[in-house]
């Protein structure tokens, strides 16, 4: 299967990029890159920006995301996309669980 990069959310897997923020990079290629997200209560991501867009699922739990010119609340079921260059951040609410795609991909999280 020629171009096909496989990988799963598996223990052990994962990086903790800050705290309470731990990140597994499912799969990519230079055009996008797949993630697994598990945050624990009360972690906290600053307001940044990236080239990337960012598109995101949350499949458990509930995260207040920060905007420049506001915020809001996601939880299971809910999607998103924080364009290239769009500033954002998050406050973990409760025990979550986050698919993300970024377009082009974040060479960092290779």
């Amino acid at each position: 299967m020629n171009g096909v990069t496989r990988a799963g959310v598996r223990p052990g897997g994962a990086v903790e990029m800050l705290p309470g923020i731990w990140r597994t990079t499912l799969c990519w290629d230079e055009a996008s890159m797949l993630c697994h997200f598990h945050m624990m209560p009360g972690a906290h991501v600053p307001l940044h920006s990236h080239p990337a867009a960012q598109n995101g699922y949350v499949v458990r739990g509930k995260v207040r995301f920060l905007l420049e010119d506001g915020d809001f609340v996601a939880g299971p079921g809910d999607a998103y996309l924080f364009a290239g260059g769009q500033r954002h951040g998050a406050e973990v609410l409760e025990d979550s669980e986050v698919i993300e795609v970024f377009a082009p991909m974040r060479p960092e999280y290779r």
